[in-house]
């Protein structure tokens, strides 16, 4: 069949941009496309840890001139407490704080410099398929496009994944995340902020609400501030807008996180999480990022995990090439995607799974806050957990304990 590239890659933000980026420097013709225009908001933390910046790091993208950011700053009940970004032997020291609007246009035209072709305003309708193999895609003004393997980076929608029946598994979490951005003058702060207690009124003497609280400063003069449900069914009926306003008005005024402060639309979206779609590939068509629910249920982050998939992905594209693409044993090499994915992060998104059904309970994660976070073991070894940071082979005992709770554990 006639083809229009090697690969379509289907959604630009960070998981598609990443594995069009690497296709492209491997030498393949790619195509991305793109349902909007840059630039353009996304709802997210903004915030990158150390795992993102290693994978820009891998991406050639060094030198970046985003904020960086120290660690981690916890908040529990008039308890604060610090916890900065580890120092390891195989991740920077740091994280950054960038927009989405700013970092998705800025990986696309990466990827666009490595020979990708980009196409905007492309809003993709279904998979073309042929013998029951996706073999390109079709849009909405009636255009398609060829290749004998598509990419899926279209999000928590993943349209092309359901309709080839991937279908989102039940019983993996989907939480939802509210954010907005205000002027403030925290916006010079160096730390991200992170609330475990959220309370409607008075702390101590209202109603504990579901989820968490952030608050990541931006170089604009600005801060990304949310707060996340690990569990979007249970508090299907919640109002997440009203939910954030009741927070924010237990913060101290002099923060700016008023309505008079806010800059720009109050926005939200799901967060699917611990793999809650696979198979990762099937058939012609790969899953990265968000399109096959790989958000770290521990803590809502996507980005990272949206950039190495696309890392994974790229690398299993570039060895089905050398095989023949859509050839059987290309099809062998394609099936391992999904079954690296499973080795890297099955164990750690199994007890990640298991840790957002326990904090959906609001009581659960009080007592936990208040009488684990004043440990110092405890509270370093929960940072390096949740941010999934460790060095392997393990060089201390945190590395080891964690390394060996994510290699035992059923995989995900």
């Amino acid at each position: 069949m006639p083809q229009d590239a090697d690969v379509i890659v289907v959604g630009a933000g960070p998981a598609g941009s990443a594995t069009a980026l690497h296709l492209a420097q491997a030498g393949l013709e790619v195509v991305l496309l793109e349902k909007t225009t840059f630039p353009r908001e996304k709802v997210c933390g903004d915030g990158l840890t150390p795992r993102a910046v290693r994978e820009l790091a891998l991406l050639g993208q060094t030198g970046l001139p985003w904020k960086r950011t120290t660690g981690l700053r916890i908040h529990v009940g008039r308890a604060e407490y610090r916890m900065a970004w580890p120092d390891l032997a195989g991740w920077p020291a740091y994280g950054m704080v960038v927009r989405r609007a700013q970092f998705d246009a800025w990986l696309a035209a990466a990827a666009v410099r490595a020979g990708a072709r980009l196409l905007t305003s492309v809003n993709v309708r279904e998979p073309v398929t042929r013998r029951q193999r996706v073999v390109g895609v079709a849009t909405k003004d009636g255009r398609e496009f060829r290749a004998p393997v598509v990419v899926a980076a279209d999000g928590n929608s993943a349209r092309l994944a359901v309709a080839m029946g991937i279908h989102r598994d039940p019983a993996r979490p989907l939480g939802v995340a509210v954010r907005a951005y205000f002027t403030s003058p925290r916006t010079d702060d160096d730390w991200l902020d992170s609330w475990l207690e959220l309370w409607d009124g008075t702390p101590g003497r209202s109603h504990l609400l579901p989820g968490y609280g952030w608050s990541f400063p931006l170089a604009d003069g600005t801060c990304n501030v949310g707060l996340g449900l690990p569990d979007a069914n249970r508090y299907r009926d919640v109002d997440l807008r009203d939910l954030m306003a009741r927070w924010l008005a237990t913060l101290p005024a002099s923060w700016g996180f008023t309505e008079g402060n806010r800059a720009g639309r109050v926005m939200s979206a799901a967060l699917p999480m611990g793999f809650n779609r696979h198979p990762a590939y099937a058939r012609g068509l790969v899953l990265v990022g968000d399109a096959a629910g790989l958000v770290n249920p521990f803590n809502g982050e996507g980005i990272s995990y949206a950039l190495e998939s696309g890392r994974y992905a790229a690398e299993a594209i570039v060895a089905a090439q050398v095989k023949g693409l859509a050839s059987r044993a290309a099809e062998r090499v394609l099936a391992g995607y999904p079954e690296r994915l499973r080795a890297q992060w099955g164990g750690y998104y199994a007890i990640g799974n298991l840790f957002g059904k326990l904090i959906a309970h609001p009581a659960v994660m009080r007592v936990a806050a208040h009488y684990g976070l004043p440990v110092p073991v405890v509270r370093m070894f929960a940072h390096r957990m949740i941010a999934h940071l460790t060095d392997t082979p393990p060089r201390d005992g945190y590395d080891r304990v964690i390394n060996l709770l994510t290699r035992i554990a059923p995989k995900a």
